[in-house]
C-alpha cells in the first residue's frame, strides 16, 4: 500500500491512562489501513517495557522521579525516531504515536521535531472524568497488559490507580492555540476541534467524530440459502431456497437466544433474499442499497463453470488478485469497501445493530473490524445460517458464532479452485473448457482506496 504522495501525518495520542487512548489509536490504524493508507502505530509502552523491564511500581510514574522521568523519555524519543523512519523509508503515510504525552513541553518538542521534517501533526486528546468508563477501561485494558502479567486484579488496579495519579499531578490539557488537535471528551458527547488543515486529517477528525469507546457488539449474517446458492449462481436477486425460508423463519428465535432482548434495529440491503430473511424478525428495519452484493457486471447470473469455460483468463487473473480484481462493468472488493464506508461510519455510531447482508459485502465490514489485511479480505469465511456476534476491544475484536439447524451449501470458494460442480452441500473441483478469453481488468493497488486529497477536475471551455 502506497500513497503517491509526500504527505505525512502524525497523529499523537495525549491523555491520562486508562481514557480510551489505545483503542482510538487502533481503531483509527484499522479504519485507514482498511482504506488502503500505509498506517502504522507506535506504543510508547511497548518501549519503555523493552528498556525498563515489566512490572515497574508506581512511583517509576511519578513526575518527581528523575530515573523514570529520564528513562520515560528516552522510551518515546525511541518511538518517536522509528516513526520518522517509517515517513522516510516506508513511504508511511500516517503514523500514530500511542502514549499520554501530557505535558506541553513534551508536545512541544514532538510538534518541533515532527514538522521540521515536513510531517503534519494531529493531536488528538481523549478526556473523561466518567469513573464507570476508566475503571470498565482498567478491567478491560490495563490489567491484561504486561505491565500486570501474574499480578492479584485488585493489587494491580490500586497499583494503577496510584500510577494514574502521579499523571494527573503534570498533566496539561492541550490548550495550545498554535497546534492542530481535536479533544474527544466523555466518549464522544463533546468535541473541541483546533486548525484542521487538508482533506485526510478532516477525514480522520470525522471518523473520530463518529468513533464512540463504550462497549459495544456488531452482529452479521447473510441472508438465507438462496435458489442462486443452489446452482452456484453469483449476483442476481433471486429468492430464498426452502432451507433460506427455513432459517428466516428460526432467525427471530435464534436471536432472542443469543442476542437476548435488546432493541435491535435490522440493516437489510435492497435485495430480495435480505430482505425475505429480515421479514420475521419484529424489530425497526432500514434497506441500504450500500449493503448490496458485490456487483459482478458481465458475470451477473453466472455460475463459475460459465465465468471459467466463457473468461478463462478472467478467472485466473480474478483468482491471482481477488482483491482488486473488477468485473467488466461490475465491481472489486476495492470497489465495495469505499461504498461502505458510509456505512462503517454509521456502524461506529450506533449500538444494537444486526446486518442481513451478503458474502462478499459482509467480509469487507468483518475485514475492518477483524483487522484483516487486502490478501486475506476475500477469502473471510462468512457461513451462510449463522449469526456472527463481533466485539471490538483495544488490541483486538472478539468473535462469536451462533448457528442455526438448517443445512446449507457451502458457497466457499478458496485461492486456486477451478470450475466446480455440487456434492453433499459443497462445491468441489470440477472442469473447465477454455472459450472466450478475458473481460474485467485488476485495478490498480498503488494508490489508496479513499483520496487523501480532493481529486481535481479539469474543466475545459
Amino acid at each position: 500500500m502506497n500513497s503517491s504522495s509526500d504527505l505525512r501525518i502524525a497523529c499523537v495520542m495525549v491523555g491520562l491512562p486508562a481514557r480510551g487512548k489505545t483503542y482510538i489509536a487502533y481503531k483509527v490504524s484499522r479504519y485507514l489501513t482498511w482504506l488502503g493508507i500505509n498506517t502504522k502505530i507506535y506504543s510508547v509502552g511497548n518501549y519503555r517495557r523493552k528498556m525498563a523491564g515489566l512490572n515497574l511500581p508506581h512511583t517509576f510514574f511519578d513526575p518527581h522521579n528523575a530515573e523514570g522521568v529520564k528513562k520515560r523519555h528516552e522510551a518515546a524519543a525511541c518511538a518517536l525516531n522509528d516513526m520518522i523512519r517509517f515517513f522516510e523509508l516506508e513511504n508511511g503515510t500516517v503514523g500514530i504515536l500511542d502514549a499520554t504525552n501530557s505535558t506541553k513541553k513534551a508536545r512541544a518538542w514532538i510538534n518541533e521535531t515532527l514538522t521540521k521534517r515536513n510531517i503534519q501533526v494531529l493531536f488528538i486528546e481523549s478526556v473523561c472524568d466518567d469513573e464507570n468508563v476508566i475503571m470498565h477501561n482498567i478491567k478491560d485494558v490495563k490489567l491484561s497488559s504486561p505491565d500486570y502479567n501474574n499480578r492479584d486484579p485488585q493489587e494491580a488496579t490500586d497499583d494503577f490507580m496510584k500510577r494514574i495519579k502521579h499523571y494527573e499531578e503534570a498533566y496539561e490539557t492541550v490548550t495550545e492555540e498554535n497546534l492542530t488537535f481535536i479533544k474527544l471528551i466523555n466518549v464522544g458527547s463533546q468535541y473541541i476541534i483546533n486548525m484542521i488543515r487538508g482533506y485526510l486529517e478532516s477525514r480522520i477528525v470525522y471518523y473520530l467524530m463518529n468513533l464512540h469507546t463504550r462497549p459495544k457488539r456488531i452482529w452479521f449474517s447473510r441472508h438465507g440459502e438462496s435458489l442462486f446458492n443452489l446452482e452456484d449462481k453469483i449476483g442476481g436477486d433471486a429468492g430464498l431456497s426452502p432451507r433460506g425460508e427455513q432459517y428466516a423463519l428460526r432467525l427471530p428465535e435464534l436471536v432472542r437466544q443469543n442476542i437476548g432482548d435488546r432493541p435491535l434495529t435490522v440493516w437489510t440491503s435492497s435485495m430480495t433474499r435480505t430482505i425475505q430473511t429480515a421479514r420475521h424478525l419484529d424489530f425497526p428495519k432500514k434497506q441500504w442499497k450500500a449493503l448490496d452484493e458485490l456487483d459482478t457486471g458481465v458475470c451477473d447470473g453466472m455460475t463459475y463453470d460459465e465465468i471459467a469455460n466463457k473468461y478463462p483468463d478472467d478467472f485466473a487473473r480474478r483468482d491471482e488478485d481477488k482483491f482488486n480484481y473488477r468485473y467488466r462493468g461490475g465491481e472489486s472488493y476495492r470497489d465495495l469497501v469505499l461504498r461502505l464506508e458510509p456505512v462503517i461510519m454509521d456502524l461506529e455510531r450506533h449500538e444494537n445493530i444486526l446486518i442481513i447482508s451478503h458474502q462478499a459485502t459482509i467480509r469487507c465490514m468483518y475485514a475492518y473490524f477483524m483487522g484483516l489485511s487486502h490478501e486475506q479480505l476475500p477469502y473471510a469465511r462468512i457461513p451462510l445460517h449463522t449469526i456472527i456476534e463481533l466485539k471490538p476491544k483495544a488490541f483486538s475484536c472478539e468473535e462469536k458464532l451462533y448457528k442455526v439447524d438448517v443445512g446449507s451449501v457451502d458457497t466457499y470458494r478458496p485461492k486456486g479452485q477451478t470450475a466446480r460442480k455440487l456434492k453433499d452441500d459443497k462445491f468441489v473441483d470440477g472442469k473447465a473448457v477454455s472459450s472466450e478469453g478475458a473481460s474485467g481488468e485488476i485495478v490498480d493497488d498503488k494508490t489508496p482506496i479513499l483520496p487523501i486529497k480532493p481529486i481535481n477536475i479539469a474543466h475545459t471551455c
